[in-house]
């Protein structure tokens, strides 16, 4: 432990601890626009600067300085609010300042610094930053006018992510982020969205196309059908006033009738879907190769591009199952269109995800287009979906919960837990354990593939044999994984895994790039518990094999999983696009 003083006051606190963290314990708030607990400081910004009284009063930056023993720092003063609304000026001096028309009006954090340090006029001449946007994507959009050079993004990307898509052009006044000399679409951008997570002002953020869906809404002859995914639920009462992690499941179906969406559907049906298929895929795999094949999960757009991009080798090593809300669409287009008597070309299917990759996901190859139309006509994310009710004026923490429509609503836990790391392996457990043995296990946690450790490891004994498996939480971790799997079936030795998951994104969904901002690993994990919450305490049933109307669908219209109408409407294909090698 080490003793400092903050602001007068004896403290003890951790060794290799920074001023920043130090005086967050304290409860004192120190301003910052580059720093973020996901990513190593890089000291860019300059507004949480600090005086240490030990050294003359010496200016540091707090966000990078550790502590050390006999520190008395101060953390606030007027010259030091001075300093920093001066940073804050010269910051806003580059800045279009446009705020009432900004998709982050309320949500900005370059925004709230200047009300908190009552910066109204800036006394520096504006400088417009003429630098091109970049809507090439189709799910993330780059306006570097609005970049403060905090440097979030090119680290998220280079650093958190791997990814290295994003990086800094030009030198000086004239340094802005950008994908080298391509566009964003032509880069190998995964579409993660983590940038957009990240990123404190409007530099980078999702395509907005909440217009399109109430332009939908508005039109008598469309019929307008939404699902939400798992890890929403537990997120998006965050822009309410509710805590992360809090499940306000009913009443989001409520908002959305509400709203006038004419079907209520849920994703976590689509899960339970797809752990049928993908269950069933693994357990065919694994017993005939006599424990010799390799499968990772698809559920993850992200982590399927990256594998398309830089493994094209293993691609056959993926499961075809398509991701839980591209099961359930063409089933809204078909099965549910039937039943209702609803004409499927008048269909027209909302997916509320806490992805921005899913934006692309919708239209990546022939197989999302299975219905004979196209399967998901918009993604909204958490954040657009959250804009949207406050366009209606619905207090969703105010409103009486409401049920799904059961037909493509009912779920089970093990589709709630899709949401969260680790969540798809321990679903696909439960089912492949009731295949091989014909039972259940007596416990269905899986408590070794929980939590938010890089890589986490476990071994499943069903009956005489031994499943190997491996969950990868964020891209950052997935190459050890990969590459022990390429050297592994290079030497035709027997793979060190069976079954592996990988998302994309830290924390899984509930972290994903098109949830609420402010990511950090104690609001992943409080959504998180959400969704272990509802699985253990909540649901029915606790495994997708046992959902009712799963078994409905597939007597009534698929067949059986992995038959030839489950493949035609549940799976999809890839292709390689080799960016570099890894």
């Amino acid at each position: 432990m080490v003793k400092i003083k903050i602001n007068g006051k004896q403290i003890e606190v951790e060794e290799g601890l920074t001023i920043l963290k130090a005086a967050k314990k304290l409860g004192i708030k120190i301003p910052s626009l580059c720093y973020h607990p996901d990513i190593p400081p890089t000291s860019a910004c300059g507004i949480c600067v600090v005086k240490l009284a030990n050294q003359g009063n010496k200016y540091v930056r707090s966000c990078s300085m550790v502590v050390e023993e006999g520190m008395d720092i101060i953390t606030h003063d007027s010259e030091i609010n001075t300093v920093r609304k001066g940073v804050l000026e010269l910051v806003l001096s580059a800045h279009p300042n446009d705020c009432l028309n900004c998709i982050r009006n309320g949500e900005c954090e370059l925004q709230t610094a200047a009300a908190d340090f009552g910066v109204r006029n800036s006394k520096y001449d504006n400088i417009k930053q003429n630098h091109p946007r970049d809507e090439s994507a189709g799910s993330i959009v780059l306006n570097p006018e609005k970049c403060i050079k905090c440097g979030r993004c090119v680290v998220v990307c280079q650093e958190m992510q791997k990814v290295h898509a994003l990086g800094f052009v030009n030198r000086g006044f004239d340094t802005y982020f950008a994908p080298g000399a391509v566009s964003l679409k032509d880069s190998p951008c995964v579409d993660c969205g983590q940038c957009a997570a990240h990123c404190p002002v409007a530099a980078i953020y999702e395509k907005d196309q909440t217009r399109e869906v109430e332009d939908a809404i508005d039109n008598a002859d469309t019929y307008v059908a939404v699902q939400m995914a798992p890890a929403v639920r537990v997120a998006l009462g965050e822009y309410f006033g509710l805590k992360p992690g809090d499940n306000i499941t009913g009443k989001i179906y409520a908002a959305m009738r509400l709203m006038g969406f004419n079907a209520i559907f849920d994703t976590n049906f689509g899960a339970d879907l797809t752990i049928m298929e993908e269950a069933n895929e693994f357990v065919k795999r694994f017993t005939e190769s006599n424990g010799t094949a390799v499968m990772t999960t698809s559920c993850c757009p992200a982590w399927v591009k990256y594998a398309e991009e830089y493994y094209p080798d293993l691609l056959d090593n993926i499961s075809t199952s398509k991701s839980p809300h591209m099961m359930l669409a063409p089933m809204a287009k078909t099965y549910y269109s039937d039943k209702a008597h609803v004409d499927p070309f008048n269909i027209f299917n909302v997916s509320i995800m806490p992805c921005t990759a899913k934006k692309n996901e919708i239209r990546k190859n022939e197989t999302m287009y299975s219905s004979g139309y196209k399967d998901v006509d918009v993604v909204l994310t958490t954040r657009e979906f959250a804009r949207m009710i406050k366009h209606y004026g619905i207090d969703v923490a105010g409103i009486e919960p409401e049920e799904a429509d059961s037909i493509l609503g009912e779920y089970s836990g093990a589709g709630t837990i899709f949401g969260t790391t680790g969540g798809v392996m321990e679903a696909a457990l439960r089912t492949a354990y009731n295949i091989i043995a014909g039972s259940n296990m007596s416990n269905l946690d899986f408590e070794d593939v929980r939590g938010l450790d890089g890589v986490k490891k476990a071994t499943i004994k069903i009956l005489d044999k031994e499943v190997r498996v491996a969950v990868v939480n964020g891209l950052h971790n997935v190459d050890p994984v990969m590459q022990e799997i390429r050297a592994a079936k290079e030497k035709g030795e027997n793979p060190p895994y069976h079954f592996v998951e990988v998302m994309a994104c830290p924390g899984g969904c509930v972290g994903g790039g098109g949830q609420p901002y402010g990511p950090t690993n104690e609001v992943r994990l409080q959504r998180a518990g959400g969704l272990y919450n509802e699985d253990k305490n909540t649901v029915k049933h606790r495994c997708s094999h046992e959902n009712e109307n799963i078994k409905k669908l597939y007597d009534e219209f698929l067949g059986k999983p992995l038959g030839e109408r489950s493949h035609h409407f549940l799976h999809t294909t890839y292709k390689a696009d080799e960016k570099y090698n890894k």
